[in-house]
């Protein structure tokens, strides 16, 4: 497209140049040539006083050596036979007897070429006696075309100045043109390859932008779409947990027999099915960046999910202890990602707690990163770092981990991690470092400043007025 209207510009810009240049150049070679003629018949009109007064050879001559014409010697004067008398010929001629009495006898001016090239002007001059004289001015060809080539390379140098300037302005208008379309045409095959972050600028003709902001709307139609979906998976197997986490534990109390084991092999089917569907929307996120952009509050999203729980806590007879939510505590986490995480943590405490177990969240805002613990007192775990590797890979048949990978995923999203240890209340303490800006990032959880808040976190653990 842009070189096909590159070649239109130019062939159309060549057709107006040669039809104006060449009419142009050749109204300037005649205006050129009438303009040589017409001086010439002034010089030869200078000889008509002189020849009205006196035929006689010698004052003609010295009448025409004092003229410019007559001085170059190109002027010659042409007598006939009066009276008798010689005719008089003053001068070289150029054009010839013939038509000298060609001139003489037709009584207008006439041009005739000249030998050795050029062009002789004769015009004729009535005398006294009534008879004719011809004055011959030898025009050159030099003459004739004065500021003619000048004439015709300004033309040709104006012309080609416009077809270069055409072309330039018809290979930028098409660059305008293309350069929107290229950049449609490459989005639409990165959204057709699954990068949904694809977008064109709104920029370009009219037409064009209003397909770019029908694309652009298009895709975020498509992932807004995609995420609903995604979360409504992911939310759906969330709120699974809680029920079969009560169907697990009222299984577990169900005795020997074939009925307890049948109905605790369906719990566990169903559960991992769950943790299937879990794993499936959780890859399927889009990428952690993005939700990290959106932010939201961390003790909000903690009170929420701890009225979820209450219930089930009310239910197992668990004490809850809840600190740090009394006050607004934003991180770079989307409220959906950190209501995950949420969830996996406390589903993994009723889960692998006996009941009764008491268990606390407590959030810490450090300044440069938030905390956010969630402590037990139940059995603990002997071997964090493997449960950390099961977490990774979810090769444990029965549980996928899937809960402590939610979480390590939400905690590294924003450059900070997760850890395992024992908690103040005798059990499993797991603590979510969430990363606010790039000193965090850089330093990174196990820094100088992390060990001391989280030895301050450990003091207030055990300061009863805490």
């Amino acid at each position: 497209m842009r070189w096909a209207l590159v070649k239109v510009c130019l062939a159309v810009t060549t057709m107006v140049v040669v039809a104006f240049a060449v009419p142009l150049g050749l109204v300037v070679q005649e205006m050129a040539s009438d303009r040589a003629f017409s001086n010439a018949e002034r010089q030869a009109a200078t000889m008509g006083p002189t020849l009205s007064i006196t035929t006689d050879p010698v004052q003609l001559r010295k009448a025409v050596e004092s003229t410019e014409m007559g001085a170059a010697r190109r002027m010659a004067v042409h007598v006939p036979a009066i009276g008798g008398a010689a005719p008089v010929d003053i001068g070289e001629g150029w054009a010839g007897a013939h038509a000298v009495e060609e001139t003489r006898s037709m009584g207008r001016a006439t041009t005739a070429g000249a030998a050795g090239g050029g062009s002789a002007l004769l015009q004729p001059i009535a005398l006294g006696s009534g008879d004719i004289a011809v004055i011959e001015i030898y025009v050159p060809e030099s003459e004739v075309s004065n500021g003619v080539a000048t004439a015709w390379l300004i033309l040709a140098g104006v012309g080609l100045a416009l077809v270069v300037g055409s072309v330039a302005v018809a290979d930028r208008l098409g660059a305008r043109l293309v350069r929107p379309a290229e950049r449609l045409a490459d989005a639409a095959h990165q959204l057709g390859e699954g990068r949904l972050g694809a977008r064109v600028p709104e920029d370009g003709p009219k037409e064009l932008r209003s397909a770019a902001v029908a694309f652009n709307s298009m895709a975020d139609q498509v992932v807004e779409l995609l995420a609903n979906e995604r979360e409504l998976a992911a939310d759906l197997s969330h709120r699974l947990r809680t029920p079969l986490t009560v169907l697990r534990l009222n299984a577990a109390s169900l005795g020997d027999g074939p009925a307890a084991e049948h109905t605790r092999a369906a719990v566990e089917q169903l559960e991992r099915e769950v943790d299937t569907i879990i794993r499936t929307a959780r890859e399927q996120r889009p990428p952690a960046a993005a939700a990290a952009t959106a932010g939201c509050d961390a003790s909000e999203v903690i009170r929420d999910r701890m009225a979820f729980w209450s219930a089930l806590a009310e239910d197992e007879g668990r004490e809850v202890r809840l600190a740090g939510v009394d006050r607004t505590v934003r991180v770079p986490v989307a409220r959906p990602e950190l209501a995950a995480a949420l969830d996996a943590l406390l589903g993994n405490v009723f889960r692998h707690t006996p009941e009764a177990t008491p268990f606390a969240v407590d959030v810490h805002d450090a300044g440069d990163a938030v905390i956010v613990l969630v402590s037990d007192a139940g059995p603990g775990i002997t071997d964090p770092d493997a449960a950390l590797r099961r977490g990774n890979d979810g090769a444990r048949d029965g549980s996928t981990g899937l809960g402590l990978d939610i979480v390590r995923r939400v905690a590294e999203s924003t450059g900070g991690d997760v850890r395992l240890g024992r908690s103040v209340l005798g059990g499993t303490e797991v603590r979510v470092w969430l990363a606010l800006d790039d000193r965090a990032r850089r330093r990174g959880p196990g820094g100088r400043r992390a060990r001391r808040t989280r030895g301050r976190r450990r003091g207030e653990r055990t300061d009863p007025a805490g």
